[in-house]
């Protein structure tokens, strides 16, 4: 498939579509092309950096339920952010106000698949549902210890 007709966070390896900020990522490639988000090396990096910055929603905002989390993802006044709500808590089995166990793997890759999904759209026939096969959100999930650790004030870094 020619990448120009992707999603531009699919193109970017950024699926979470994070804005380019002074914050540099791991995995960031070294020439960023596209003037508003961020560009990564490879899938993975982009998956981790979804991952380490919904962390840091939790640990320096305690946000904890999918209503918080993605008003500030994706706040109001550039989303339509209730049906953003609404499907990322649909696919996660949860209400909008459930507390989530942000530290748990199981529910980090669950939000970041929705996320992934409703920032980049469906994927194409022939593609995994949330655009990446699941090994890949396992193995970003795995570069960020604080997701195995049973501490509730863990701390991550960047």
């Amino acid at each position: 498939m020619n990448p120009l007709f992707l999603p531009r966070g699919i193109r970017n390896n950024n699926p979470g579509n994070i804005r380019l900020s002074p914050t540099r990522w791991q995995g960031q490639k070294d020439v960023q092309l596209d003037t508003s988000f961020v560009e990564f090396a490879a899938p993975v990096w982009g998956l981790r950096a979804m991952m380490r910055l919904l962390l840091t929603y939790h640990v320096k905002y305690g946000l904890d339920t999918v209503e918080s989390i993605i008003n500030r993802w994706a706040p109001p006044h550039e989303n339509a952010t209730d049906h953003y709500i609404y499907s990322v808590a649909r696919h996660l089995k949860k209400s909008r106000r459930d507390k989530l166990d942000i530290f748990d793997p199981a529910i980090m890759i669950a939000l970041c698949e929705a996320i992934t999904r409703h920032e980049n759209g469906a994927p194409h026939a022939g593609e995994p549902p949330f655009w990446y096969a699941p090994a890949l959100y396992a193995e970003a999930a795995r570069m960020l210890p604080t997701l195995h650790q049973n501490t509730p004030n863990r701390k991550a870094t960047t």
